[in-house]
């Protein structure tokens, strides 16, 4: 196996390059790094509401071993139309776009840049919006990691309850118990002040929470027209608000397609609490879809002390969950690990 050169310098930073397409739904800001290659999908991210890219991906794709992927993969950071830092605020009467009408976009993004398939990795509301996007057009997705998706429509009991909140807490009160756990809210470390800072500063989040809340129901099922035809890798923290949603997710979706990762002490966010065992996951994941050799997975399987223990979902029993321990460095996931 190729061994790494412990003393070596570490790779430059990836250089960014930045543009803003026009979408029926208003600009889209997109940052591209990476290395394109010919014949492989690209790498497209989406973040969940209350987040810009960069707060929601900046930790995961600014780790060392997350450099080894970038020269192997050209890499899309998506901002939502309206959510990158420093967007003109819409007006309170602004008609923000559903999560249908934000997977129905993707494609005037993709085909200027002339992308023809991608892999996704969506947060919350983006996960939710990229599932969309692999049921709208199957062809165009190879692989989804979905962290802390829910699928569920929201019902009158949750409207009831969402309104009800509305009167004891403000949006970003309940956006950011949407997106982190008690204690990381009671405790507020930096990564809860850089969101509720950026909230607080005067933003859109309010416009896409309001659609987020309302959205449709996914309609997935384990096979026929509402199945993602691609590997699924979803991603919940084992303390997450959105563990039970993740668990009943993980029931529909096609048992011998889709991996589940519970990760110990991941936190609301585990894409920024462990990146590195998200990113391990993740190199699993691409080696077990045939884009990446055993003879790549350098640092990660020297370093591997993962516990790993399999887990039913509460329909069958499901052998491809995973529940990742305090020290993991990664769990098993769409992939083998090599020997």
């Amino acid at each position: 196996m190729m061994e790494l050169n412990e003393a070596a310098a570490p790779p430059p930073p990836p250089e960014v390059q930045g543009a803003v397409l026009e979408t029926p739904y208003g600009p889209v800001a997109v940052a591209m790094l990476g290395t394109p290659r010919p014949g492989r999908p690209v790498i497209l991210t989406l973040p969940d509401v209350g987040h810009t890219s960069c707060s929601c991906f900046g930790p995961l794709f600014a780790l060392e071993e997350m450099q080894e992927l970038l020269r192997s993969f050209l890499v899309l950071h998506l901002d939502p139309p309206g959510m990158e830092a420093g967007a003109a605020p819409y007006p309170p009467a602004y008609q923000y776009p559903s999560m249908e009408q934000l997977a129905s976009m993707l494609p005037c993004i993709l085909q200027p840049l002339n992308i023809k398939s991608i892999v996704g990795i969506g947060v919350g509301a983006g996960a939710f919006v990229l599932a969309k996007f692999g049921l709208l057009h199957p062809d165009a997705v190879e692989g989804l990691v979905l962290v802390n998706i829910d699928p569920k429509a929201k019902g009158w009991m949750d409207w009831a309850a969402h309104k009800l909140s509305g009167l004891t807490m403000s949006t970003n009160e309940m956006i950011l118990a949407h997106l982190f756990t008690q204690a990381e809210l009671s405790d507020s470390p930096p990564y809860v002040q850089q969101v509720r800072q950026h909230l607080e500063g005067g933003t859109n989040s309010a416009h896409l929470w309001t659609m987020y809340s309302s959205r449709g129901d996914l309609g997935l099922q384990r096979s026929g027209a509402g199945s993602l035809r691609c590997p699924v890798l979803l991603v919940v923290g084992d303390e997450s608000p959105h563990v039970d949603a993740v668990v009943e997710c993980n029931a529909k979706l096609d048992p011998t397609q889709t991996s589940f990762l519970k990760m110990a002490d991941g936190g609301g966010q585990p894409q920024i609490t462990q990146p590195a065992r998200l990113t391990e996951a993740f190199k699993y994941f691409l080696q077990g879809m045939g884009y990446m050799a055993a003879s790549a997975m350098t640092r990660l399987s020297r370093s591997r002390t993962a516990s790993v223990s399999s887990s039913t979902s509460g329909e069958g029993e499901r052998g491809r969950s995973r529940t990742l321990s305090r020290g993991s460095t990664g769990g098993g996931a769409g992939g083998t690990a090599p020997q």
